[in-house]
């Protein structure tokens, strides 16, 4: 009999598309002076999503000046809380999935295992089970440990960066709503809403309002519902749209551009006949045989033909 391994292997997808999360702040909180990219990945993970694997990795800037109170302090990408939880690779789409499965259309893990399996994601009955209780977790709000860091890295900060991001894996009716201390990257809180209106998202975030922790700023993408429920909650804080979503606004149409030229070149040099083979044999052969020839030239006509 064969002895398994005490620990499953970590799971790889070589071809997945990679995902590199720039840090959204660009300028230190403390002392306004600009950021210095580490250029190196505190984070680099597979992440299997509902639509496909992904790797992800995430970097962080620095504060370099000597004259700052927080110098060599790292501030890192939030956005990768965007994708999976920490020490999680399964997206937050997924726990979503599951979530939405289990709550609503009463389904048991094997069935929703059998799901996921069915669109390429590996994972087993066990796995959901563990998926489901991060998302009741995460639903489940703020937690004495979660408190804890959260007080700490106000504190360390002076305040704290609130930020709201929103997702509708398919197959759900409704969206996630996540809410994250950027500065810390603590995911504190999320609501599943079919229909996400001001005031019930106003209604979800008072807890977090009435925390005793000074808030520096906000962070959201351009929903209106988001973005006025978080001025309602903390009308002193600066609010800015979120730099990832604002990018891949931005890069869509160059996307979509850059694939209709890349077809095109396809299409036009596609029909190009190669090299012949004789022609490269030959300049080998010259070489081999005369290493101080001058290399080998096509002659007018093979010029011509090959063209």
């Amino acid at each position: 009999m064969t002895k398994q391994p005490r620990h499953r292997p970590r799971r790889r997808f070589p071809e997945a598309k990679r995902i590199i999360v720039e840090c959204e702040l660009e300028q230190c909180i403390h002392c306004g002076s600009p950021l210095v990219d580490r250029n190196t990945w505190y984070v680099k993970k597979y992440v299997q999503t509902m639509d496909e694997p992904v790797f992800v990795a995430g970097k962080s800037n620095k504060c370099v000046n000597p004259d700052c109170t927080h110098q060599d302090e790292y501030y890192y990408a939030r956005g990768v809380l965007l994708i999976s939880l920490p020490y999680s690779t399964y997206g937050l789409d997924v726990l979503a999935f599951i979530g939405w499965q289990h709550e609503h259309e009463h389904q048991q893990f094997v069935e929703i295992q059998e799901q996921l399996n069915q669109q390429g994601i590996l994972i087993n009955e066990r796995t959901v089970g563990k998926q489901y209780r991060r998302f009741l977790a995460l639903l489940g709000g703020m937690s004495d440990k979660k408190r804890e860091r959260l007080a700490a890295m106000e504190q360390k900060h002076d305040g704290l960066i609130w930020a709201i991001d929103a997702l509708q894996p398919e197959g759900c009716g409704s969206s996630l709503y996540v809410l994250y201390e950027v500065l810390s990257g603590t995911p504190v809180s999320a609501i599943q809403l079919e229909n996400a209106t001001t005031p019930r998202l106003t209604e979800w975030l008072t807890p977090y309002k009435e925390l005793p922790f000074h808030v520096l700023a906000t962070l959201s993408d351009g929903e209106k519902a988001i973005v006025a429920a978080l001025k309602e909650c903390w009308p002193d804080a600066p609010h800015q749209r979120c730099q990832l979503h604002f990018l891949n606004r931005v890069a869509d149409p160059v996307i979509e551009e850059d694939s209709r030229l890349r077809r095109q070149l396809r299409d036009d040099l596609g029909g190009l006949p190669a090299v012949p083979k004789h022609t490269q044999e030959l300049q080998k052969d010259t070489a081999e045989n005369q290493p101080g020839a001058p290399p080998f030239c096509l002659s007018k006509e093979m010029r011509n033909w090959s063209r």
